[in-house]
């Protein structure tokens, strides 16, 4: 009797199993990466630093046919107030009615996601520099609603987010849009709008344009930005543009430049460039860059150069 309780059992427990199985696919990702960087005229301490992620995801499919899918990734690095998850979401994919996603953590804008989309081997022009990415770019961060569709006509993808007020900081909801076209081998055109909230003294509204097209081992970009304050003389334009070319399958090289362009007539025209490689074998990338930029936040007398060197593996 006992033994054909086992075998009950036992053979319960493989349904169940069975049952979860085919409810959801699961799957775990992730990567680690080794990074080296400096900067001129600044004391920067140990210039070495590590970061790593682990993606867990699993995704399940309703009766009506939409695929529901939890996105959570562990990140050591965001361990501030002890917290290690550094995104958590949940995107709803409803087929030909697009996709919707809600950010728990780890959220982005449609204006965020597009800050500076010129093709670089590396890093943005204006990075590893301190205080010199004030870029206009719209909100990103937790507790906010994304909405695309690509399925409305042929190479043509809309997309809409919505980040919510808390009441505190962000007074005012937040909300953007656009539209990007791929129709044409090589070529994507982009266009977003809307407003940035996060400051509750001054609303920003922003608008963003780029153009990149690929052709054979060269691909090359530009793209325009303006971010017009509530707050007198603080507008500001940016402008980047860039190109990259690959040199073999694994080895690819880029050249970019940006300008920020200030309303405030006491500030000076920041103005970046910078160069980077990044080299791929396997499931190993090796990175490096060097930036110099001037007029560091529209501060004439502010100009530096910053470098980064990565080793990143992914599993």
């Amino acid at each position: 009797m006992n033994n054909l309780k086992k075998v009950g059992l036992t053979a319960l427990a493989g349904a169940l199993v069975s049952v979860s199985a085919n409810a959801a696919d699961l799957s775990v990702t992730g990567g680690v990466s080794l990074n080296f960087s400096g900067e001129e005229k600044q004391t920067t301490g140990n210039g070495w630093s590590m970061n790593d992620g682990i993606t867990f995801k699993a995704t399940g499919e309703l009766d009506n046919g939409w695929n529901v899918t939890a996105t959570q990734i562990i990140d050591s690095s965001d361990q501030t107030l002890g917290a290690v998850m550094d995104t958590r979401i949940l995107a709803i994919d409803m087929g030909d009615s697009g996709t919707l996603t809600f950010s728990g953590t780890g959220g982005s804008s449609v204006l965020a996601a597009i800050d500076d989309v010129t093709p670089t081997a590396g890093e943005e022009s204006w990075d590893d520099v301190t205080g010199a990415s004030a870029i206009p770019g719209g909100t990103g961060g937790d507790d906010m609603f994304h909405y695309s569709n690509s399925s409305l006509m042929d190479g043509v993808t809309v997309s809409a987010s919505y980040t919510p007020s808390d009441g505190t900081n962000q007074v005012e909801s937040s909300n953007d849009y656009g539209i990007k076209y791929t129709g044409i081998d090589g070529l994507t055109v982009g266009l977003a709008a809307g407003t940035d909230d996060t400051d509750p003294t001054a609303t920003l509204s922003i608008t963003n344009s780029y153009v990149t097209y690929a052709m054979d081992a060269f691909t090359v970009g530009y793209q325009a930005s303006e971010s017009d304050s509530e707050t007198a003389n603080a507008d500001k334009d940016f402008t980047a543009i860039g190109v990259s070319y690959a040199v073999s399958e694994e080895m690819s090289v880029s050249l970019n430049s940006s300008t920020v362009d200030y309303e405030n007539a006491t500030l000076s025209d920041q103005e970046a460039m910078g160069i980077s490689v990044s080299y791929v074998m396997g499931s190993m990338t090796l990175k490096a860059n060097h930036n110099t930029v001037d007029n560091i936040a529209g501060a004439a007398t502010d100009d530096r150069s910053g470098y980064g060197l990565g080793l990143t593996f992914a599993f």
